[in-house]
């Protein structure tokens, strides 16, 4: 398997991914959306042979305070092709992107999803219970990964645009 930054010409191919992983449309749009209105950060592919069979994309974020706003990303979304699955390669793409992440200098990471998985990543519901989300609860979890990035941070989770087109 090999992983790589989104090209332009896998666009369809990482719709029928996305669309096949949640059974339908919204995901898919949700990715068409964020790389049309320039938010998307990372992008990566997971490829077996010729066929991409994995995506994973980091989008901005923004937390807001009083005084100002605290760049950061939110990881949504994530999928693998069905036949694909529980073969390791979602956490992979995962673990790539969180690197790349790093590597670009981010500081935060927020994630919506099931605790079990994101913990093994680092992510913590605990880290996120301060700041203020239409889905705060016991799946929308942080990530620092600069050490201390949110401490003391209370602030309102505002994501992009396309993501309120969700509701």
């Amino acid at each position: 398997m090999l992983i790589r930054p989104e090209q332009a010409c896998d666009c369809d191919a990482i719709r029928k991914v996305h669309q096949a992983a949640f059974q339908g449309d919204v995901e898919a749009r949700l990715v068409d959306a964020l790389r049309a209105g320039g938010f998307s950060r990372i992008s990566l592919v997971a490829i077996e042979g010729d066929e991409i069979v994995g995506h994973v994309l980091f989008s901005n974020l923004a937390i807001v305070l009083p005084d100002r706003a605290i760049p950061a990303l939110s990881l949504a979304p994530v999928a693998v092709s069905p036949q694909r699955q529980r073969r390791g390669i979602g956490s992979a793409l995962v673990e790539a992107g969180l690197k790349l992440c790093r590597e670009q200098g981010h500081s935060i990471v927020i994630v919506l999803g099931e605790p079990e998985y994101y913990r093994r990543f680092g992510f913590s519901v605990e880290l996120a219970r301060p700041l203020q989300s239409e889905y705060a609860g016991d799946y929308f979890m942080a990530l620092e990964l600069v050490p201390e990035a949110l401490r003391g941070v209370a602030g309102r989770v505002e994501y992009s645009p396309p993501f309120a087109a969700l509701g």
